[in-house]
């Protein structure tokens, strides 16, 4: 299947295809779709209450997209999967200096990822590195979206810090960042973002980011087409180099699956910082 996502974000793609395949066994529509888009249209006139940082570009001190774009070296991809000991594990490693109360599964392993990734590609101590990822704002809005809403329901939102800081400081310091770019999610934060592009038609820049996206609570391993559940799901790849992708396990919906790419001399020390 391919898809453009100007269409549907994973939610919905993942209802379209579910739907697909109860239409092919006859069966009725459990989520029918809604097809009313323009609930989200940016207001008039447009209304920008936040700076939107997301979009900024960031100047690339360590020269990383030297390795990235100029393919100086052999790009390795490779996954790691996370049982839930393991995450269980994180989470104690990032709340037990009492900064942290208690985090979520996605904050720890996004906190975790991102500061290993900037270890392993032992970036300049002042270099800004920033994470973006996609936030469900589909019961964030007020009113919340429809269920079955076909469209994009989600709001990137960002964490922003150097490379020192997030490797030197405890793992709590990343997840704490994670933290409070979740909260920033809220119906003002969203819709200011869709009247800043509408405004601006920007597009946030991929320099110095690493770009999050997690499958990991999207049921594409329910679709049935007639012949039964699929053996296995995922992306055929990457969309971007500089992409990180949380997939579920097949088997074990508790687990995740890290996927992504590197380049080579990289990859060698994130692989022995992903031992827990």
């Amino acid at each position: 299947m391919s898809m453009n996502h100007c269409m549907l974000d994973g939610i919905g793609a993942m209802e379209f295809v579910n739907g697909w395949g109860e239409v092919t066994r006859g069966l009725p529509l459990k989520i029918p779709p809604f097809l009313e888009r323009s609930i989200l249209k940016a207001r008039n006139p447009p209304v920008i209450e936040f700076s939107h940082h997301e979009f900024d570009e960031i100047e690339d001190i360590s020269n990383t997209s030297k390795l990235y774009e100029e393919a100086e070296e052999e790009m390795l991809y490779k996954s790691f999967l996370f049982d839930p000991d393991m995450l269980e594990q994180l989470k104690e490693k990032a709340t037990e200096d009492g900064i942290l109360s208690k985090c979520t599964t996605f904050e720890v392993l996004a906190g975790f990822v991102w500061r290993a990734r900037c270890q392993a590609l032992n970036l300049i101590s002042e270099q800004q590195t920033k994470l973006l990822f996609a936030v469900d704002g589909r019961r964030r809005f007020i009113p919340p979206l429809p269920v079955g809403f076909a469209g994009n329901g989600i709001v990137l939102t960002y964490s922003l810090a150097t490379d020192g800081d997030l490797v030197e400081k405890p793992l709590s310091f990343a997840v704490g960042l994670i933290q409070q770019a979740v909260k920033l999610a809220t119906d003002r934060y969203m819709r200011s973002a869709i009247d800043y592009f509408e405004v601006t038609r920007a597009r946030p820049s991929l320099s110095g980011i690493v770009l999050l996206t997690t499958w990991s609570k999207l049921s594409f391993y329910t679709i049935d087409l007639g012949w039964g559940e699929p053996i296995s799901s995922g992306p055929v790849s990457l969309p971007e180099k500089l992409v990180i992708l949380f997939l579920p396990h097949q088997k074990d919906k508790k687990s995740i699956s890290l996927f992504l790419g590197l380049p080579a001399s990289a990859m060698n020390t994130f692989e022995e910082l992903m031992q827990i």
